[in-house]
């Protein structure tokens, strides 16, 4: 029998860990089932430049062995994954319970930041994940889903093509760092994803797996970030994933992040990657339709599930 214990997070190891427990269970199941170590990643920054990691992030042991993880971020939003061998048995019960448990001290520390409804999801094809949730009192929460969608880069990526001027490049680094952040800000906000700032995106550089010649970014004739793309790989699974991408606004519609995510899949290729994926929201037509213009298939669904906070 298994003897499973837990504990909060600690220390840097901890998330390499837990980036290469992603790997190793989409090695042993599909693309799917599991997050990309990309999304792992922009997850846990966002985590560690707004939260306590220790207070939001849980890790599950064999032993010596990393088997599980669960990641309470900011909505507030949890997350879990788990080595095919240890699904279901029990370990879902116990992050459930962590993270309602965690809830309910923030919610009485800080009741407006995390007094809006728990939300979680699951792949449309995860039956068992789904009534989990269900079991625990969420419900499907309609048009809030995403497109996961896969790219072949055996076939033919076009060259990047541009205004006369602009360029397609990798982002500079320290040279201008605070541009990159600035556009991440300028994008997002309102939302948390865009609460970044210099010294933020100078430690995310650092942090494995980022990759900064997949950070690529469009500038305009007078050197403005237009538009960005950053890329990630798995290069075990050889599977690359692409998020967050971006366009200031007034540079919108003019095919600068078309040119920036055709780079980054072609150094994709170049690194070994065989495929690649992105996803959006449902309704977000522009962008479900700007990747399939560039050789992009829906090939999954995450839905998002919520649970109403019984204090409201």
């Amino acid at each position: 029998m298994k003897t499973i214990s837990s504990r909060s997070y600690s220390e840097q190891s901890d998330y390499e860990h837990m980036l290469e427990l992603l790997i190793e269970a989409r090695l042993r199941t599909s693309d799917w089932h599991y997050a990309h170590v990309g999304e792992l990643a922009f997850n846990y920054f966002m985590a560690a430049i707004h939260l306590k990691l220790e207070d939001h992030i849980r890790l599950w042991y064999d032993q010596e062995n990393l088997v599980g993880f669960a990641l309470l971020g900011e909505d507030p939003a949890i997350d879990w994954q788990i080595l095919p061998d240890y699904e279901w048995s029990g370990i879902e019960e116990e992050v459930m319970a962590w993270a309602e448990e965690r809830l309910e001290q923030l919610r009485k520390r800080d009741p407006q930041k995390w007094g809006e409804e728990l939300v979680s999801g699951s792949r449309q094809d995860n039956n068992k994940r789904i009534e989990f949730l269900e079991k625990h009192g969420f419900t499907y929460r309609g048009d809030f889903s995403e497109v996961n969608m896969l790219r072949s880069l055996t076939n033919p990526i076009p060259a990047p093509k541009v205004p006369d001027g602009f360029m397609v490049r990798e982002f500079l680094g320290l040279d201008e760092v605070a541009e990159r952040a600035a556009i991440q800000h300028d994008v997002w906000q309102p939302w948390s994803v865009g609460d970044v700032y210099r010294e933020q995106y100078e430690w995310f550089m650092k942090m494995p797996p980022y990759r900064h010649d997949l950070d690529i970014v469009t500038v305009t004739p007078d050197g403005v970030i237009a538009a960005y793309v950053n890329g990630w790989i798995d290069p075990v699974n050889k599977i690359g994933d692409i998020g967050p991408v971006g366009a200031q606004e007034k540079y919108r519609r003019q095919g600068l992040t078309r040119a920036a995510l055709l780079e980054c899949l072609q150094r994709m290729k170049n690194l070994g990657m065989d495929r690649a994926c992105i996803s959006t929201g449902f309704t977000n037509v522009p962008a479900r339709e700007l990747y399939q213009s560039i050789g992009f298939t829906i090939v999954n669904h995450y839905l998002d599930y919520s649970k109403p906070n019984s204090e409201q």
